[in-house]
């Protein structure tokens, strides 16, 4: 048994045909035949039953491709982790991120791993509203700058940064150009918030329950940071963000101003757990030298 027979078996089973197999598999028909006859008798089922239009599985024919495609997906794996270790200091390393990210040391950390890296293009990718973790897992880019709190599942992470929170008001606002303020100081404003991240996420944003047991005062909703800052800018509502985004999105029809009594946003650094990725490696002692010196 080789991996090119279990291809042959995927590939006559997603096709339904051994002459269409034949050709998507750049081999003769009769040649395709006698291959899934010799697996036939070697295995010692049936893996098919032939119609007028072609074939279909067996009830072993089904059970065996499933294990084939697992067998090839495997192999892939393999062949993957090779050719990341044969790059070795070339190729791509896509960073995820959100808004803001972990402030500066999102973009410190990319140019740094680049200076060490000339041949690995490193290349940025924004998310809204927790996305960045379910984009690890899908597999949209290799490691990421992840808000807290956030569904770790199937990732390993480790905490880099963290800082304070502060809540966007328009410009006009009267609690506008204060120092700090209390959580419960905007408890009857309306609040942004996002129906696209977990309800965790959005009332750890939104500090539910308040410090004094009361919920808060839901105001419109919003699909991106943008979106969220025009509202905001306009009146309809308030929003808390990170101290870093108040730096990244600073505008004049808008006030940050500190919350002093709630709890900061950690950020981690996540990527899948069992990553082979040199680079993402490379990337995380990057991350970690300068998170160390930044404390």
């Amino acid at each position: 048994m080789e991996l090119r027979q279990m291809r042959y078996l995927v590939t006559i089973a997603d096709e339904g045909n051994i002459g269409r197999a034949a050709t998507l598999l750049y081999v003769s028909q009769p040649a395709l035949s006698y291959a899934l006859k010799s697996l036939e008798k070697e295995f010692g089922v049936r893996l098919f039953e032939r119609h007028a239009g072609g074939v279909i599985e067996t009830a072993a024919g089904r059970d065996i491709v499933a294990e084939a495609r697992r067998l090839l997906d495997q192999a892939d794996r393999v062949t993957a982790a090779a050719e990341r270790h044969l790059l070795g200091r070339t190729g791509v390393l896509r960073v995820g991120f959100e808004a803001s990210g972990a402030g500066e040391l999102t973009t410190r950390a990319r140019a740094e791993f680049a200076r060490r890296h000339p041949g690995v293009r490193v290349e940025p990718k924004r998310f809204d509203w927790g996305e960045e973790a379910t984009a690890l897992r899908d597999g949209r880019v290799d490691v990421a700058f992840v808000w807290l709190p956030n569904d770790l599942t199937g990732l390993y992470a480790e905490i880099v940064h963290r800082e304070p929170r502060v809540v966007g008001l328009p410009s006009g606002h009267s609690l506008a150009g204060r120092d700090g303020v209390s959580v419960l100081d905007v408890n009857d404003e309306p609040l942004m918030w996002t129906e696209r991240a977990p309800r965790v996420w959005v009332d750890w944003w939104a500090v539910n329950p308040r410090p004094d047991g009361s919920t808060p005062r839901w105001g419109p909703t919003n699909n991106n940071v943008e979106e969220m800052l025009e509202q905001v800018a306009e009146g309809a509502a308030v929003c808390f963000a990170p101290l870093s985004m108040a730096r990244y999105y600073a505008r004049p029809d808008l006030s940050w101003v500190l919350l002093t009594d709630v709890e900061p946003l950690q950020v981690a650094l996540a990527w899948v757990d069992g990553s082979g990725n040199p680079l993402v490696r490379g990337f995380a002692q990057v991350v970690r030298e300068l998170a160390a010196d930044d404390r």
